[in-house]
């Protein structure tokens, strides 16, 4: 049977809806404010940890990596049914942070989400429909309307998936995932641009845009096209660890940044409550981050000095990798991933190839 996440403990489920984003409707896994929703699957419990379903599954500077569409183990019935060229609409929580926007993708799997050929994209203004003037964690849109491919297979056990690489703040990586059920596809397979991931393991890092919003665009236009289809064999590239963009992309743009000032934080960092968890069953075991408060505000400057002080946010590139400024001090050096080395950029840096 399927319910509306609902609570008696008003106060938590807010400090919950406040930290981020996520997709309410298709309600994706484990969500407790998505909208017909599923039952939970046996020995699953609902995503209520601090920032939770709202969160990242992934943040280069504060550590804690969550697999692909955050849970592996689907509902046993699907979030929504839909119909192969149809019009669909995916609806945001209304309670959200959006980080000045950034890139999203809508993407479909039909191997349980280990690989994604995107439908849809919002790119660059994401939640926001065009260019902000400022820093700004106010969505201007929280809901996308489009027309599934027609070319969709049909499947009972399809995966839709969102992700987003924000704009601003701490480099990180979110993804929900609904799953869900295709009718009427006319074809046995269907052929897209690969999802991309960045600020995850092993895949490339995607600097803040600091006003830039071609920043990492190559990794999006150069996306190789994937074959996916319930019959499995989906097609990948070559080469052990396959990347969802062409090695060949040029470098991200280094149009100089836009001079943002620094607003007051638009949601809560609060821990959730520890009444709100009594009683639930525990997680499947997963690494499951612990995220501190981030500073979703502030753009990335260049290194102030040389004495090893800094100014929180500010990055640097040291060696291949880069160092971040916590606290005034930099932090130990970070990876760029997937083959890419730290590259300046006028006043800021990014991550890509030689």
């Amino acid at each position: 049977m399927k319910h509306f996440a609902v609570f008696s403990c008003l106060g938590a489920l807010a400090s919950l809806a406040v930290g981020h984003v996520s997709v309410i409707s298709p309600c994706p896994r484990y969500s407790p404010v998505g909208l017909n929703c599923p039952a939970l699957p046996a020995g699953q419990s609902l995503d209520i940890a601090e920032k939770a379903i709202n969160g990242p599954i992934s943040s280069v500077q504060l550590g804690g990596t969550m697999p692909l569409c955050r849970h592996t183990t689907p509902y046993a019935t699907p979030s929504a049914t839909w119909t192969a060229g149809q019009s669909v609409t995916i609806k945001f929580n209304p309670s959200a942070a959006i980080h000045s926007g950034g890139n999203c993708e809508f993407s479909m799997s039909y191997d349980n989400g280990k690989t994604f050929a995107v439908i849809h994209r919002e790119l660059r203004y994401c939640f926001l429909g065009s260019k902000p003037g400022s820093l700004t964690n106010t969505a201007n849109v929280l809901s996308y309307t489009f027309n599934l491919p027609a070319d969709l297979p049909s499947s009972d056990k399809a995966v839709f998936a969102w992700s987003w690489v924000n704009a601003s703040g701490n480099r990180e990586f979110y993804m929900n995932c609904a799953d869900v059920a295709i009718k009427g596809g006319s074809s046995k397979s269907y052929t897209g641009p690969q999802m991309v991931v960045a600020n995850y393991p092993g895949y490339p890092t995607i600097p803040e845009f600091n006003g830039n919003y071609e920043t990492g665009m190559e990794l999006y236009t150069g996306a190789k096209n994937i074959t996916v289809s319930p019959s499995g064999g989906s097609q990948l590239p070559a080469g052990p660890n396959p990347l969802p963009y062409a090695t060949s992309a040029a470098p991200v743009s280094s149009a100089p940044p836009v001079a943002y000032p620094t607003p007051t934080p638009a949601y809560s960092t609060r821990p959730m409550p520890a009444s709100y968890s009594a009683g639930l069953s525990s997680a499947p075991p997963m690494a499951t981050p612990t995220y501190a408060p981030d500073n979703g505000n502030i753009p990335h400057e260049a290194k102030t000095g040389g004495s090893g002080s800094c100014s929180p946010g500010a990055m640097q590139c040291s060696g291949a990798g880069y160092n971040v400024c916590v606290g005034g001090a930099w932090s130990p050096s970070y990876s760029c991933g997937g083959g890419t080395t730290c590259k300046s950029a006028g006043a800021g840096i990014y991550c890509g190839f030689a």
